[in-house]
């Protein structure tokens, strides 16, 4: 075998053998690695020391409100920036209501969240376009968490949001906290909690840089999980269309026990809010349609919304439809602020899983929000100040009565059709809602509840729609469709939170699966170029006699080692543990055939060599080769662990002991350095090639070195 120096020497003579040459490459050497205390106090000093300059950045980075402000272009942007402001604005008064009824609180609650989220977003979000502050999703997880603890703490489930004066506290007993604070108070307050937990778990992850989390969501994931909790909402929403009052069910399978009730109730359905329901949905849809349909011809949609809302309430205050038909209506809503109250530290306990996963969604929602819009208009969103943003918008707001909120789609795409330029339509719409806050809320007084259910209905159509789509996300990628399948149907027939876990946990799985189904290729050379292809899905490509080349195109770890070797083996039609076997069961019958006839050192060695030469394998049903080397291109095998090391070392060992040479091409630094730290080189005996010799960076390199071993011609045969 050459030495380390020989690497260089053409296996051949003159032109030829100088395209023969291997490529040799000389490697960086790497810093030596530093002590943990060292590494510690290096990072201490860089976070930790102060500068002007890095504390200008460090503000601006923090605030970007600082950084685009100065720098707003009043001519060209203040028009499109108030016009989407307004118009979100007007958009958001009767959603804030509605979502309201969704987290089990009163309206003012929701018109407090919208406000409060839309200035801090402002100064603290990256985006320029996205619309945070009321979401279906987490409305849902919301009121689900407030149900829950207002079970637990004893409230009448069957009590009615709004009517603040006739909620009484049946059982408060061991929590004198609680004492002299109604339903609703106690449902903002476990609200208000939620939503100061889940910010404390945002701005944390924030801290810890680990805003990358949101790429393990996908988008098949997060649309089945709005999807899923979607038909939750409907169903939720259903008992105030009817007017029923039935409660909210707990734990899971709430779809089912929410119809059962439904249909157990059906008899006692209030006619009027029935047909206040249906005739709403008669005018909401169609004018939804239409404000979809011509979009691009409006300058900004229609807010039928909202005069459903005026003339509902005008209908049920004139009609006395509370009064003479028992028909729910919103209940009294307050002007101005509450002043601050800090969350209910004894509830932490009982809400920090629920608040968790809300954290997760709600982070995750807004980041990919955030990252399309930026995409689409050519900036850029940093993930960790998202984080933050998000976090700030619920950590401070909770203080003030208010539920978790997140970005929403339907009011970020309405925002930017409407001209927006950057968050100062933020402002706008906080603007609007503080003019609703102080002067016009308490004119929705008689705004009938089924006609809030039937806004929040209208409003889930987009998500819906996704069960058109199912045909053809199963003809685009067979693995998203069923990732989104099964987080749908487990959001939905199951528990909502249970649904985001199990999207992450099939989606991890089928990662892994695909890392396990990876199978050994078989390559061959083009005619005319140096380029190796899988023989099975090209034609005219060609193999060498004696030497076989294959590629896998996966990790080699603990999960799948013996899957790989199994799939080389069975690539190369030849199991070198199998054939071991074979030769000691020859040698064994040849022993017994001729006793004494030769020793049994010397009869072992012969039975080796006639063994040996017997190996082939069979390429197609037309063409065997005698197997001399085995070429494994490592392209494809981003990492090693130490199980692929083995599994390496195994395979080498294993070929080897039946005169086959295994050599390693195109492998990437991060394999290298796996395969010497796991000792591969080690241990070669004298005469074998060296550590040095081995690195191939190109299959062609390494097909020219074992034919220099075993076949000098290099003959070529055909391979259609």
């Amino acid at each position: 075998m050459p030495a380390k120096d020989d690497c260089c020497t053409p296996f051949g003579d003159g032109a030829e053998a100088d395209l023969q040459q291997p490529l040799i490459l000389e490697r960086v050497e790497k810093q030596p690695e530093k002590k943990w205390h060292t590494v510690l106090s290096d990072r201490v000093k860089k976070h930790c020391s102060c500068s002007p300059e890095k504390v200008k950045s460090k503000i601006l980075g923090f605030v970007p409100i600082l950084k685009w402000l100065p720098r707003y272009k009043l001519r060209d942007w203040i028009l499109g920036d108030i016009m989407s402001g307004v118009i979100v604005g007007i958009l958001l008064v009767p959603q804030s209501i509605a979502y309201s009824l969704l987290a089990n609180q009163d309206p003012i609650y929701g018109l407090y969240t919208s406000f409060f989220s839309s200035i801090i977003y402002a100064i603290l979000g990256s985006s320029r376009h996205i619309s945070v502050g009321i979401f279906g999703v987490l409305c849902l997880l919301v009121g689900q968490v407030v149900d829950r603890e207002l079970v637990l703490a004893g409230y009448s489930p069957e009590s009615s949001i709004g009517n603040n004066s006739s909620d009484t506290l049946l059982a408060v007993q061991g929590n004198s906290s609680n004492m002299g604070c109604d339903r609703s108070c106690y449902a903002i307050t476990v609200g208000a909690t939620v939503t100061f937990t889940a910010g404390i778990y945002q701005v944390l992850m924030g801290l810890l840089q680990i805003g990358f989390v949101s790429v393990y969501l996908s988008d098949s994931l997060l649309s089945g999980f709005a999807t899923g909790a979607s038909l939750t909402i409907l169903t939720s929403q259903i008992k105030y269309l009817l007017g029923l009052k039935i409660p909210r069910p707990q734990g899971w399978f709430t779809l089912f026990k929410t119809w059962y009730a439904l249909f157990s109730n059906l008899g006692k359905t209030n006619i009027c809010d029935l047909i206040t329901s249906l005739v709403c949905l008669a005018v909401l849809i169609p004018s939804k349609e239409l404000n979809d349909r011509f979009k691009s011809k409006l300058k900004a949609p229609i807010p039928f919304e909202l005069f459903v809302v005026i003339i509902a309430t005008l209908a049920s205050h004139f009609g006395h439809f509370n009064s003479e038909y028992g028909s729910g209506v919103a209940g009294d809503i307050p002007t101005g602020f509450l002043p601050p109250q800090l969350p209910a530290w004894s509830l932490i306990p009982n809400v920090a899983v629920d608040a968790f996963s809300i954290a997760i969604v709600g982070f995750a929602i807004t980041v990919s929000l955030s990252e399309m819009f930026a995409k689409k208009h050519g900036y850029t969103v940093d993930a960790n100040q998202e984080m933050y943003a998000i976090g700030f918008c619920n950590i401070l707001p909770s203080f003030f009565r208010c539920f978790t909120t997140s970005a929403a789609l339907t009011k970020t795409l309405v925002k930017e059709s409407t001209g927006c330029q950057t968050q100062m339509s933020g402002l706008v719409t906080a603007v609007i809602l503080l003019l609703v806050l102080l002067v016009i809320a308490p004119l929705f007084y008689s705004l009938q509840k089924c006609v809030l259910a039937v806004i929040i209905v209208v409003n889930l159509r987009g998500a819906l729609r996704k069960f058109r789509d199912i045909p053809r996300m199963w003809r685009v990628n067979r693995i998203d469709a069923s990732i989104w399948l099964i987080t749908m149907a487990t959001s939905a027939l199951v528990n909502t939170e249970l649904g985001l876990l199990v999207g992450v946990l099939v989606s991890a799985f089928f990662v892994l699966g695909r890392t396990q189904q990876a199978q050994v290729l078989q390559l061959g050379r083009a005619a005319t170029r140096e380029h190796y292809e899988n023989v099975s899905s090209y034609h005219g490509l060609q193999t060498h006699s004696g030497v076989a080349v294959f590629r896998y195109g996966a990790p080699i770890y603990y999960a799948n080692q013996s899957l790989f070797k199994k799939s080389l083996y069975k690539c190369a039609n030849l199991n070198p543990v199998k054939e071991k076997v074979r030769r000691l069961k020859f040698m064994k019958n040849k022993k017994q055939e001729e006793p004494g006839a030769k020793s049994e050192e010397k009869l072992s060695r012969e039975n080796e060599q006639e063994a040996s030469a017997s190996i082939s394998v069979m390429l197609d049903e037309n063409s065997t080769i005698n197997l001399r080397s085995l070429v494994i291109d490592c392209s494809g095998v981003l990492f090693l662990d130490t199980a692929g090391v083995n599994a390496l070392k195994e395979v080498r060992k294993d070929f080897k002991d039946l005169a086959v040479e295994v050599v390693l091409a195109q492998c990437n630094t991060s394999v290298l350095d796996s395969l010497e730290r796991g000792g591969y080189y080690d241990n070669q005996k004298d005469g074998e090639v060296g550590k040095n010799n081995m690195l191939f960076f190109t299959i062609t390199d390494a097909v020219n070195y074992v034919q220099s071993l075993n076949v000098p011609n290099g003959d070529w045969e055909n391979k259609s």
